[in-house]
């Protein structure tokens, strides 16, 4: 098993091998007809001499991270790692949605921070640097195991191109999100919302029942705007809930923050093709490094939608993808072109602590501490050029509309 760095300059050539080979009293015929096939990547330790005492860090201004320019032959990262420290009376949602982040986001980078008194000047990494999926990179492309989703507008009149991201919340156990492909269907403003009989059954088990329709209102689980799919029943709409955002807790609806839908949602035409994926390990290439970006893989009786509706939490399940050799050399044959080496150690520990975080793995001697470390640094404040303005009202829509049998 690979344990340390791997560079296709460390691989022995043929002639040290014979040479190696006749001190040994092996026959060098046997070794040339061997060839290179059984032999492995030579293994030694991480050179830290590399390692240089990093500068202290300036605070800045924070970064907005939801409109990338996007070139589909070249663009395969977007973003920036960002660190700030909490306030007295901030809470993890509070910050999520202040940096434009999902609940799942925030806590999944920063394990063993109280989400809801993580202390002042704690240090709260922000993951708002993404691998972009595997996936067509046209409309509307949902990544369930990130809990985020991209937009790729069609170019403009000079054929320029950017793509933009939202975190989203999806179905909760027993009523999962379907992957696949479909497109948008329909779109409402300010949209009527009527449960579908499964729904209303499931409410009315737990002592809450729901009335055959809910107007447009703060009570309205869809919030302001709704964009029906092709699979019937299933919306990718707002919320009165803004904090289920970046969780599984819908029934199997696609919930995104009331500002990043009203800020998509005049942009989105009737048509737009959606894609749904469920990639739980992404790496690739960009600017010199391979970035690994790794979350957790759920799973749970897919008995999805209104026959699943009875599963319960206790039986899902919540694992990082495994670490063997096979992913080991996979990454080492993606950086193997570039002349790049991979730092096994952090390639492992990003993979199994699957945080969400980017990382470069390529980088010998670097750890996730000092990855932290030499992030950029930010003020904790809304940065310019968000979505969100920093209150809790609901973005207003202008119009009413009607729809039926849906879930949220």
């Amino acid at each position: 098993m690979l344990s340390t760095d791997v560079t296709e300059a460390a691989r022995p050539t043929r002639m040290t091998i014979a040479a190696g080979a006749l001190l040994r009293g092996l026959p060098l015929a046997l070794l040339l007809v061997s060839g290179c096939a059984v032999f492995t990547p030579e293994q030694r330790a991480p050179d830290e001499t590399v390692l240089e005492a990093l500068p202290p860090q300036v605070v800045k201004p924070p970064v907005a991270t939801q409109t990338f320019a996007f070139d589909p032959k070249h663009t395969a990262v977007v973003g920036e790692l960002q660190v700030t420290h909490a306030s007295y009376e901030d809470t993890l949602p509070d910050i999520a949605r202040r940096f434009n982040l999902g609940f799942d986001e925030v806590s999944r980078a920063n394990p063993g921070v109280d989400p809801w008194l993580p202390g002042a000047g704690t240090r709260i990494v922000l993951p708002t640097q993404f691998v972009l999926p595997d996936a067509p990179t046209e409309g509307l492309v949902v990544n369930l195991a990130a809990l985020r989703m991209f937009y790729f507008p069609k170019p403009d009149k000079h054929g320029q191109r950017v793509v933009m991201t939202f975190p989203i919340g999806i179905g909760k156990v027993g009523w999962a999100t379907p992957e696949g492909s479909t497109k948008i269907v329909s779109k409402r403003k300010k949209p009527w919302w009527t449960p579908p009989e499964s729904v209303r059954k499931e409410h009315a088990a737990a002592g809450d029942p729901l009335p055959a329709r809910v107007p447009p209102g703060p009570d309205n689980p869809l919030g302001a705007y709704a964009m029906n799919l092709g699979w019937q029943s299933y919306l990718i709409h707002g919320t009165n809930k803004p904090a289920g955002v970046g969780l599984r807790a819908s029934h199997g609806c696609i919930r995104m923050y009331p500002e990043d839908i009203d800020s998509v949602f005049d942009r989105i035409p009737v048509g737009t093709k959606v894609t749904v994926v469920n990639q739980p390990l992404l790496h690739r290439w960009q600017d010199g490094n391979l970035y690994v970006q790794s979350y957790p893989t759920h799973e749970d009786s897919r008995g999805a939608g209104e026959a699943g509706a009875g599963i319960d939490e206790e039986e899902a399940t919540e694992s990082s993808v495994p670490w063997d050799d096979a992913l080991a050399n996979r990454l080492w044959q993606q950086a193997k072109p570039h002349g790049a080496s991979i730092n096994l150690p952090l390639a492992q520990q990003t993979v199994t602590e699957a945080r969400g975080v980017a990382v470069p793995v390529n980088r010998r001697g670097l750890t996730m501490e000092r990855l932290y470390a030499s992030s950029r640094l930010v003020e904790n404040e809304l940065p310019d050029g968000a979505t969100w303005d920093g209150s809790d009202g609901e973005p207003t829509a202008d119009t009413k509309a009607s729809g039926s049998g849906e879930r949220r």
